[in-house]
């Protein structure tokens, strides 16, 4: 099937990964670890990937974005399903849902200011950063509504006019860490950190209910987030590094993992580790940082990965529950 096409079986819940990388995509733009070298040279089974973000619907016509990457204006590019169809102006794009405040997921909310209807649902503290930072006033309030989420609550994804969108979310707090841009070094350890900086998010069909689970950034697992993915069908999960130093051993940064607010996929307090007795039939990594080795396909990280049951997210990727 090309892509950009899918079968017409309405009421399927429908994924499609726009972007699969962590910030910056793959290759970095001015990366040259043996991974990112690998991607830009072409060597097979690599691609190039951008940053971070699916889109969902339940109708194959309206559809909402889960982050906004700045990669976002080649991702409609090159994904037939986010083109315009009727009219002179359109979009089949009806809104946006944040997980976070990072750069590479509310960056590409710039992209979409051309005076189009939106609805962007974010938890309050997302939305007090861009309503602090006046560039994002090129969302014009008149065509965009700015709704915050409360937390462990479900409700349905509307437009901009109020049509419900067939798709259902309930957005929950995970272990992170506030936005590398906005941390504060007098607030102590955490940077000034507080609970709803990081949210995982349940996505399900109104219709059959359906569901699946989106988390691309977690800095632990814990029992009550364990006991929320147990019997999932379906989860992304965050896959940034695979090791906690994987930016000093690479030699082309400093922070760890940790620092980031980030999981790594391996070791005992990886991801993979701690998905070993959560029942889940499908685990994808997404959110996939230029340095992480499971990028090429013949390394001995995505055996593993994919010997525990991991599959690894591409841009592209189509998925129907």
């Amino acid at each position: 099937m090309p892509r950009g096409v899918f079968l017409k079986d309405l009421n399927l819940l429908k994924v499609l990964v726009l972007g699969s990388a962590a910030g910056g995509g793959s290759p970095q733009w001015n990366c040259n670890s043996y991974v990112s070298k690998s991607v830009r040279e072409g060597v097979p089974g690599t691609s190039v990937r951008t940053q971070s973000s699916i889109a969902v619907t339940t109708d194959d016509q309206n559809w909402f974005l889960f982050n906004a990457s700045p990669d976002l204006g080649s991702q409609i590019i090159n994904n037939n399903q986010m083109h315009p169809k009727e009219d002179l102006r359109h979009s089949p794009i009806k809104g946006v849902v944040l997980t976070n405040g990072d750069v590479d997921h509310v960056a590409g909310l710039l992209t979409l200011r051309e005076r189009q209807n939106l609805s962007i649902y974010a938890h309050k503290r997302v939305h007090n950063v861009l309503n602090d930072n006046s560039i994002f006033n090129v969302l014009n309030p008149d065509f965009v509504d700015r709704r915050d989420m409360s937390m462990n609550h479900e409700f349905e994804l509307k437009d901009k006019d109020g049509n419900g969108s067939g798709i259902l979310i309930e957005a929950f707090e995970v272990p992170g860490k506030i936005a590398l841009w906005l941390e504060d070094e007098s607030k102590g350890e955490n940077f000034g950190t507080e609970e709803g900086d990081t949210i995982g998010l349940k996505i399900s069909s109104a219709s059959n209910q359906k569901c699946f689970f989106y988390i691309p950034a977690c800095a632990k697992m814990t029992d009550d987030l364990r006991a929320k993915l147990y019997g999932s069908e379906l989860v992304f999960f965050d896959g940034t590094l695979w090791v906690n130093d994987e930016m000093s051993t690479s030699k082309v940064g400093e922070k760890t993992g940790q620092r980031m607010g980030h999981m790594n996929n391996s070791g005992p307090e990886g991801s993979i580790a701690s998905f070993q007795d959560i029942e889940v039939k499908r685990k994808i990594f997404i959110h996939i940082n230029t340095t992480n080795p499971i990028l090429l396909p013949d390394s001995q990280e995505r055996r593993e990965a994919e010997d525990n049951g991991w599959e690894i997210s591409f841009d592209g990727m189509e998925i129907q529950l």
